[in-house]
């Protein structure tokens, strides 16, 4: 059995800067960093970093250039256990993003897609033993929707993080069985405004509405979870010193799949995996490559006490 992660790979640019500048304003940054990026690729070494230690197996389907960020980013994937024969390539350069980092740990990022908007959905293969299909917002919607289709005429089930927001139609949300989306997300699917949105309130009209699981993350502060007809459930926060939020929401993605393919609930998994961001965010970027399962598990505990 396995896992299909479908989504966005970009080379990411991240500069350290005291502000975010102004329009038509220059910034004296701190520092500059290059990394692997891309909410699929990320999500996808999320998974496979965790399930390297489960015997989960873990592929990504994507499109990149025929360049030297296309080159790093397979390499990247290999080297944590990914499944890269379904990335396609082709002559359009590799995506990529530049992320504005500031001293607490928040970012702004642009991004341009680039070779992602090639995906061929038609030319990609599903596993046979597919069961968890893992979407974002990324790609064009009509990847999402046709991968998606399959992937339940295959009996498996479909994750999607609806980041970033955009509208989306009735017929693509009618496909996911877990969706996860942060404040921003519930309060566009919602037609509300950030500041309007109470937590518990809108996952449970979003579980209502689309009829299927929901996970809104709320950052430090935790979660709200809704599975199956149960009552809604907050997941509390850990209070962790923060290096960078850069790439928490796709630790959680990540560790979330992992946890639901090895069977645990919605409610637990989603504790297991507001554990591993808030491990992603409180460790240098360097060192965050080693977080284990033996460590997420620990601090997780911990928000169920």
């Amino acid at each position: 059995m396995s896992i299909l992660v479908v989504g966005a790979i970009h080379h990411d640019v991240i500069v350290e800067t005291p502000v975010i500048p102004r329009e038509d304003e220059t910034v004296p940054g701190t520092g500059v960093r290059y990394s692997f990026g891309g909410k699929g690729g990320n999500q996808a070494l999320a998974a496979a970093r965790l399930g390297n230690h489960a015997g989960v197996a873990v592929a990504l389907a994507a499109c990149v250039g025929n360049d030297d960020p296309g080159d790093n980013a397979l390499a990247t994937l290999r080297h944590a256990g990914v499944d890269t024969a379904q990335i396609q390539r082709v002559a359009t350069p590799s995506g990529m993003s530049v992320a504005l980092s500031l001293p607490n740990g928040g970012y702004g990022a642009v991004i341009v897609s680039a070779s992602n908007l090639e995906l061929h959905a038609s030319k990609l293969v599903l596993p046979s033993d597919l069961q968890w299909l893992v979407l974002q917002n990324e790609l064009p919607e009509s990847v999402n929707l046709d991968v998606a289709a399959r992937a339940k005429r295959k009996g498996a089930k479909v994750l999607l993080n609806a980041a970033p927001a955009r509208a989306m139609t009735a017929e693509s949300l009618a496909l996911v069985d877990v969706l996860v989306v942060n404040t921003i997300e519930a309060a566009d699917l919602l037609g509300l405004s950030d500041d309007a949105l109470d937590g518990e309130m809108a996952v449970h009209k979003l579980a209502e509405h689309h009829e299927t699981d929901v996970v809104l993350t709320l950052g430090g502060e935790g979660a709200w979870v809704s599975e199956g007809k149960q009552a809604k459930i907050p997941i509390a926060g850990h209070d962790v010193r923060v290096v960078s939020t850069h790439g928490a929401g796709d630790a959680f993605i990540g560790a979330l799949v992992v946890r639901l393919y090895r069977g645990t609930n919605l409610i637990e998994a989603a504790r297991f995996a507001n554990a591993a961001a808030a491990l992603h965010v409180s460790t240098p970027v360097d060192e965050r490559s080693a977080i284990g399962l033996d460590a997420i598990q620990t601090l997780a505990q911990t928000s169920s006490l």
